[in-house]
């Protein structure tokens, strides 16, 4: 069956770009932590929870590659993560996922758990 939109808009799509960075779980949280402060690695591993140091270095290199988090070296040579002017403007829409999930989390709870 054809796309009724037509041949490969799903291929360029700018959604896929949007699913991609924000389908990796890490990445969405990493980027909500940001988002209150600049942060140093340990202290996100922290006010993440779950993530090893490995998984969460890959992460911030990624988001860092795609303009997202900046690394900065300061006072002491200490070395923090920031986010650029570009992943901050990814706050608005991870708040709405956010508010969505408060809002309907319990009935996709409940669906789950009927299957």
């Amino acid at each position: 069956m054809q796309n009724a939109a037509g041949p490969g808009v799903l291929v360029d799509c700018p959604t896929r770009l949007a699913v991609e960075i924000l389908a990796d779980k890490w990445s969405v949280l990493v980027i909500y932590a940001l988002g209150r402060a600049p942060r140093r690695h340990g202290e996100l591993v922290g006010i993440i929870g779950g993530v090893s140091r490995k998984v969460l270095t890959d992460t911030l290199r990624r988001l860092q590659r795609d303009g997202l988090v900046e690394r900065r070296t300061g006072g002491s040579r200490r070395i923090e993560y920031r986010l650029t002017e570009l992943g901050r403007t990814l706050l608005d829409p991870i708040e709405t996922l956010t508010d969505w999930a408060k809002a309907y989390g319990a009935a996709v709870t409940e669906c789950r758990e009927g299957t």
